[in-house]
């Protein structure tokens, strides 16, 4: 079990070097291999072993235990996921967007809420705009395209996204795709910009 435990983790620290110096060359992200829905096997009909397991996952995920990437205009990092065991119909993640930076243009079929920590900026849903600050909420419905801006030249925007991704999956709603990638060149003036996840840049 030790040494599954090292391989992935010399795997995964390998994988990040080697998107790191990808983005940085300009080149189109690599692909990688992710988990959209977790399996559930029992030898037996109880699922006992299986509730036990779930009250021993962490209940507090600490900020500094988020591990972002991606960028160089939008960050990353996943909080709950079916890959971590903790939940299987809820997926949500942080994101960090760069002064004056965008994310990739996209589309999924489940629905998402973005609750904005801090920053303002705004949407393009289905081709239509719609303005965040700090303290909103913001509701991605099924099957809408959608891009995120940040609209402060100086200061990140910061955002939680919850969405049931996993379950729609599990219902073969599968449809998502990017429909323009993100920017692989930091915001003009950012170029050494550190995303964290306090409010502290």
């Amino acid at each position: 079990m030790k040494i599954e435990k090292v391989i992935k983790h010399v795997y995964s620290r390998g994988y990040r070097l080697l998107q790191h110096w990808h983005a940085k060359l300009g080149c189109k992200p690599l692909p990688r291999k992710r988990l959209f829905v977790r399996g559930l096997e029992s030898r037996a009909y109880s699922l006992r072993k299986e509730l036990e397991r779930l009250r021993k996952v962490p209940r507090v995920i600490k900020a500094a235990d988020i591990k972002l990437k991606w960028g160089p205009q939008y960050y990353s990092g996943n909080v709950l996921t079916p890959k971590e065991g903790t939940s299987q119909a809820l997926f949500a993640h942080y994101v960090v967007i760069a002064p004056g930076g965008k994310s990739q243009k996209h589309g999924h079929m489940n629905e998402a809420i973005f609750y904005i920590l801090d920053g303002k900026g705004y949407d393009i849903h289905d081709g239509h705009r719609h303005d965040w600050e700090a303290g909103d909420i913001v509701v991605v419905n099924n099957a809408c395209v959608h891009q995120h801006f940040n609209a402060d030249p100086d200061r990140p925007a910061r955002a939680i996204i919850i969405k049931s991704k996993p379950l729609y999956l599990f219902m073969n709603m599968v449809m998502q795709e990017d429909v323009e990638r993100q920017p692989t060149v930091p915001v003009a003036g950012h170029d050494h910009f550190e995303p964290t996840c306090f409010a502290d840049n």
